[in-house]
């Protein structure tokens, strides 16, 4: 059993879609450096995604799933991770102070993005790795949350030689521990447990691998084409 992998021409309106979003984000961006740090990346990514869209391709799911982690991503590069204002939204449109009513004393937008990484993009993952590497199962599951914890840990590295390397207010907007000693530890476990939600969640676990682009579904797999 396979899923179908994603036409190109779906992947290219996500891709239209996505330069939307980021345009908006860069559009007023409260602090326009932080933003174009932020955003390198993210646009490693983009290219990595697309130009391995031919040759390993993903399924729709897993596209649709790297967009909506990059919509909260540009969120946090318009306002800085540190300065979301999450909790004036709530106040506005539910009545009630987050923060406060979860006793909360720091704004924990970073926290929530380093949980999605984890758990909205362990599908994607385990369908790249299982395209390169013959694991299947529950071995490409552990390799695949291997990947992001490892990964997750290599960004809070990164992110603490650009702010030694930027220095100054760039460097503290972009590092974002607001005080907090244990801030790459915390979201390094977040990134961890999110992957492991993931595979709780039959959607995002991303146990069916994706057929090789030309080979087609078979028979009996036409009906998880839309997955």
């Amino acid at each position: 059993m396979v899923v179908a992998p994603a036409s190109l021409r779906f992947v290219a309106t996500l891709g239209v879609v996505l330069t939307a979003i980021v345009l908006l984000s860069w559009r007023e961006a409260r602090y326009p450096a932080d933003w174009y740090l932020e955003n390198a990346l993210v646009l490693a990514a983009v290219v990595y995604v697309a130009s391995t869209a031919w040759a390993l391709p993903l399924s729709r799911t897993s596209y649709v799933l790297i967009l909506v982690f990059l919509c909260f991503h540009e969120i946090g590069a318009h306002w800085t991770f540190a300065e979301v204002p999450y909790d004036e939204a709530a106040r506005r449109w539910l009545g009630f102070s987050l923060n406060e009513t979860m006793g909360w004393t720091r704004n924990h937008y970073d926290r929530f993005v380093h949980f999605l990484y984890g758990f909205l993009l362990l599908r994607p993952m385990r369908e790249t790795l299982g395209a390169i590497f013959p694991v299947t199962g529950g071995r490409s599951a552990v390799l695949a949350w291997v990947f992001l914890f490892a990964s997750s840990s290599v960004y809070e590295h990164l992110e603490w030689g650009a702010a030694l390397i930027f220095g100054g207010d760039l460097g503290q907007a972009y590092l974002g521990t607001q005080g907090d000693v244990w801030d790459a530890h915390k979201d390094t476990l977040l990134a961890a447990i999110g992957a492991l939600a993931a595979l709780a969640v039959p959607g995002l676990a991303g146990r069916t691998p994706v057929a090789p682009r030309g080979s087609g579904p078979t028979p009996g797999d036409r009906s998880k084409a839309a997955a």
